[in-house]
């Protein structure tokens, strides 16, 4: 018999009210994204970005935005466009989950711009920040994904495997905080290593390239402990969606950092 730790049954929800109940996923998004603002907000003012502290405090209702309505597009055409066209309601149903990463940095990429274009703001200087600032957030949702049980790994003999409620009697990767610390923790800790650099800071683009490059690398490996949702499963010689999502992430981020090293 395979060794497993048992699951550590959270409630979702943290507390409710009558109709209304905070959960622990909403509370993710909301500490990573109010942590993530507060250090970009302090990083601003260096002389690297010169940006008034006063135009990330606008940008955060506009950061909130782009990562709820992307995350949420995204998922409904990358992961499940099928069931929605035949349910358009349910796409309005946030709370019973559904996002995806892809959707959500490509809003965020889409209301930088536009608020970059609004207020005079070079683009790259604003994307190098929140570049550092993004893990924190993508940290707090694997750590949530696991609370809630889902987006569980593949089956694994491996002491550490868990036995998820919905993922059936077998132990399984706890693939979610794989990708927290991927994704989150080491991601972090290198992006903010090269932000202490002056003469990386100076080249425009660079730290944004690093996150994207650095994403998509943590994504693909982390997909190969990950069990592929079920509508979908595998895709061409054992490829996963997230895999093939993450191609042109790692192509573009390459490219920004060659290109900010050429042109600094």
């Amino acid at each position: 018999m395979m060794l497993a730790i048992p699951f550590p049954h959270i409630d979702p929800i943290i507390v409710s009210f009558g109709p209304f109940a905070v959960r622990w996923y909403a509370l993710a998004y909301i500490t990573g994204l109010v942590l993530g603002w507060r250090l970009v907000r302090r990083w601003a003012a260096k002389p690297s970005f010169d940006i008034d502290p006063e135009r990330i405090d606008d940008f955060l209702v506009w950061a909130i935005l782009g990562v709820i309505l992307g995350g949420r597009i995204g998922y409904v055409l990358f992961y499940n466009l099928p069931y929605f066209a035949a349910n358009p309601e349910k796409i309005l149903f946030i709370w019973q989950g559904g996002m995806a990463f892809h959707g959500g940095f490509l809003g965020v990429v889409v209301a930088g711009l536009l608020f970059c274009r609004k207020h005079g703001i070079e683009p790259l200087k604003l994307g190098d920040l929140l570049a550092c600032a993004a893990p924190i957030g993508l940290f707090f949702g694997r750590v949530a994904n696991f609370i809630n049980g889902e987006l569980f790994g593949r089956v694994t003999d491996a002491p550490w495997g868990v036995v998820f409620p919905r993922g059936g009697p077998e132990p399984r990767h706890p693939s979610q905080l794989y990708e927290a610390a991927l994704e989150g923790l080491v991601l972090f800790v290198i992006l903010n290593l090269l932000f202490r650099v002056e003469a990386v800071r100076e080249k425009r683009g660079f730290l944004t390239g690093a996150f994207v490059a650095g994403y998509a690398i943590s994504r693909m490996i982390v997909e190969l402990f990950r069990q592929p949702d079920a509508h979908i499963g595998f895709l061409s010689a054992g490829s996963t969606m997230g895999q093939w999502l993450s191609v042109p992430m790692l192509a573009v981020g390459l490219y920004m950092m060659v290109r900010a090293r050429r042109t600094a």
